[in-house]
């Protein structure tokens, strides 16, 4: 991208923030002109998508996790995110907050009860309110809600911090496209992809805020029937917690959504314990171990039921909508995955996003709808059937007016939901703002504070114009074009991931860091660049005014040997490139990259980031960087880095597969 794009407007994008913005608007004044006339097209649209492209839908997310179990426990596992002496940035249990919050902390409150309920009231293949149905309605929903959802999310994230973090790429979704198309990622095709992935983003996220805001209010009104349940009362609850989640995205990742995800953590498992003990425990425990078995035993079975023999609408009410809506968000919360994920290896990540969140998810369902299913068929609680189909939002607070304490439940409960509700506006912000940035790491307080309002402007124009139908519709619409995005994302990672399987076999001593300075050079001089942070513009002129004279140097000196090298100038550093027929290309890159820094510095201040100029080769980051080398120091680097590159190809067997990453 070029200085000419960002001008005025700071950190923008302007290819890809005006499109973005335009067509948002649009839909806006379009919906608040006649609500009435949009939430019927809303529903037809609903219909013909559902009908036309279901069957891809299923079979696209069935891709998306088959791709990423292979990877992650795969040899390509051990690859870091990252150069390859990173270390995680954020501990276990802190990540797992945070990517649990952005996730779907929303949905198990709100679908947690009212699924396995509407499912066993009126299940697609068994009898109602039968032992058949309480299975079916169980096995129904860990299979919504289990490693499929976190297998979308999961492929964006892994795509995004593999590109991001070991190739020096911008954490943007167009760089999932790298190995296909190369850089025509910095043209129109990435800026396109990129406006796709806010799109789906933001109506993916209004969706959940818009289901947020209504339990939000049946929760209201639980305490205080004073409180009406009407779309004024949501709008206003959107309001109210936008101008919050202003107020956690200008504090920024580790002040607000860090802290404010892990609260959601200890209260969502608070919840857990309470009603784990009040409630029928062994039974609990029986069915989730039942339940999970199931659910395994029957994952094939059910990844390719689109219901084809009985034309029922329940498959596009429930697991399209469910699915599509996932893929929406995939660019939102896989691109927060992937920024709080740099230094894990690849089987590290697959493990954490696939396998705790859905162990955690099914003994949420096993805890809150087994409970509600035993209620009702043990206890006779079949008023709960009702309230539930009724209003699905209010189905948690009238679960818990069976249970004791249920004021206390429910006043943790309202609390949770809304700050559910701000760590997904947050972050969700933060990730729309890098998307219209082009990637940028720090951008203006006031473009973070744009699209957090945009967010509730959006969940409230489409509460207007039919609630929950309209909310689904835009899910399931905005994910049609970004699921085809995300299959060519996942061909782009298997190629790069072949071609560094390949060198990796080779070059495991050769991917150690490298020496920054010779060792000629003073001690005092190399420890002193221990201390210095330098700023973007500082590392631009190293890369310019050192770095690119001793490529150039060692280019003429190839050439006199009948060698063809390529310098190309990156709008962040500088690539040298050796081409070999038939062979793989030797690639020496340095780029300007920012790192986040120590908290207190020597003279006292407190700096978020800092620049770097990174080594890349083909297979990563090297985990070193050249800031302070001298012209010489940088043209030995270069030689060591070539001389392990023709011991890699020709001890190599036959040839090396072509890759387009350069």
């Amino acid at each position: 991208m070029t200085n000419s794009q960002r001008t005025i407007t700071g950190a923008v994008l302007l290819p890809v923030f005006v499109p973005a913005v335009v067509i948002t608007l649009l839909l806006i004044l379009g919906t608040l002109s006649n609500p009435e006339l949009a939430g019927e097209v809303f529903k037809s649209a609903l219909a013909w998508v559902t009908e036309t492209f279901g069957w891809f839908y299923m079979l696209a997310t069935a891709v998306f996790l088959v791709f990423i179990i292979c990877v992650g426990f795969s040899s390509w596992g051990n690859i870091r995110l990252g150069p390859d002496h990173a270390e995680p940035q954020y501990s276990f249990p802190a990540w797992f907050a945070m990517l649990f919050s952005a996730g779907y902390g929303i949905a198990l409150l709100f679908f947690g009860v009212a699924e396995p309920v509407l499912h066993f009231s009126q299940p697609p293949n068994a009898t109602a309110e039968t032992v058949q149905a309480a299975r079916e309605a169980m096995q129904i929903a860990y299979f919504h809600w289990g490693l499929h959802i976190w297998g979308i999310y999961g492929l964006m994230g892994l795509v995004l911090a593999y590109f991001a973090f070991r190739h020096g790429l911008p954490l943007s979704v167009r760089s999932a496209l790298y190995p296909l198309i190369g850089d025509r990622i910095y043209g129109p095709i990435g800026h396109t992809v990129d406006v796709f992935a806010i799109l789906g983003t933001l109506f993916g996220l209004a969706t959940t805020l818009g289901l947020s805001v209504t339990q939000i209010n049946a929760g209201l009104h639980y305490l205080w029937e004073d409180i009406p349940i009407s779309t004024t009362v949501q709008i206003t609850a959107i309001a109210l917690i936008t101008v919050a989640a202003i107020g956690s995205v200008v504090a920024g990742m580790d002040k607000g959504v860090k802290n404010l995800s892990i609260l959601n953590m200890v209260l969502a498992v608070f919840l857990m314990g309470i009603v784990f003990l009040v409630g029928p425990s062994i039974h609990i425990l029986d069915a989730f171990v039942q339940n999970t078995g199931a659910y395994l035993g029957n994952i094939v079975s059910r990844t390719f039921n689109l219901q084809a023999y009985t034309q029922s609408d329940w498959i596009g009410n429930w697991t399209l909508f469910i699915f599509a809506w996932t893929i929406a968000w995939a660019p939102f919360v896989g691109l927060f995955i992937a920024k709080i994920s740099r230094g894990r290896t690849i089987r590290q990540f697959v493990f954490g996003v696939l396998v705790v969140p859905t162990t955690f998810t099914f003994l949420w369902f096993a805890i809150f709808g087994d409970t509600a299913l035993y209620l009702i068929m043990e206890q006779g609680k079949q008023v709960l059937i009702g309230e539930v189909q009724a209003d699905h939002a209010v189905a948690l607070f009238e679960f818990y007016d069976l249970l004791p304490w249920s004021t206390f439940l429910s006043v943790i409960t309202v609390f949770l939901i809304i700050t559910f509700f701000v760590t997904s506006s947050d972050s969700g912000s933060l990730v729309v703002d890098s998307l219209a940035s082009g990637g940028a790491h720090e951008t203006p307080i006031w473009q973070r504070v744009f699209w957090a309002s945009l967010e509730g402007v959006i969940a409230s124009t489409l509460l207007l114009a039919g609630g929950l139908s309209a909310l689904q519709t835009m899910s399931i619409l905005a994910a049609l074009p970004f699921a085809i995005i995300m299959l060519l994302a996942a061909l782009g990672l298997w190629r790069a991931l072949v071609i560094e399987g390949h060198r990796g076999a080779t070059l495991v001593a050769a991917a150690a860091p490298v020496r920054a300075f010779s060792n000629e050079t003073s001690w005092r001089k190399r420890l002193s660049a221990l201390f210095k942070f330098p700023e973007q513009a500082k590392i631009e002129h190293f890369i310019k005014e050192v770095v690119t004279p001793a490529m150039e140097e060692v280019q003429k000196e190839l050439a006199i040997h009948d060698w063809k090298a390529n310098i190309t100038a990156e709008d962040n550093g500088v690539t040298f490139q050796l081409e070999r027929d038939e062979k793989l290309d030797f690639f020496y890159q340095v780029l300007a990259t920012e790192h986040q820094v120590p908290d207190v510095h020597t003279d006292g201040t407190t700096l978020a980031t800092h620049w770097q100029a990174d080594v890349y080769i083909r297979n990563g980051a090297l985990g070193y960087e050249l800031y302070g080398c001298s012209r010489d120091e940088v043209i030995r680097d270069l030689i060591d880095q070539l001389e392990q590159y023709f011991n890699f190809v020709d001890a190599a067997p036959g040839h090396l597969p072509w890759n387009t990453v350069s």
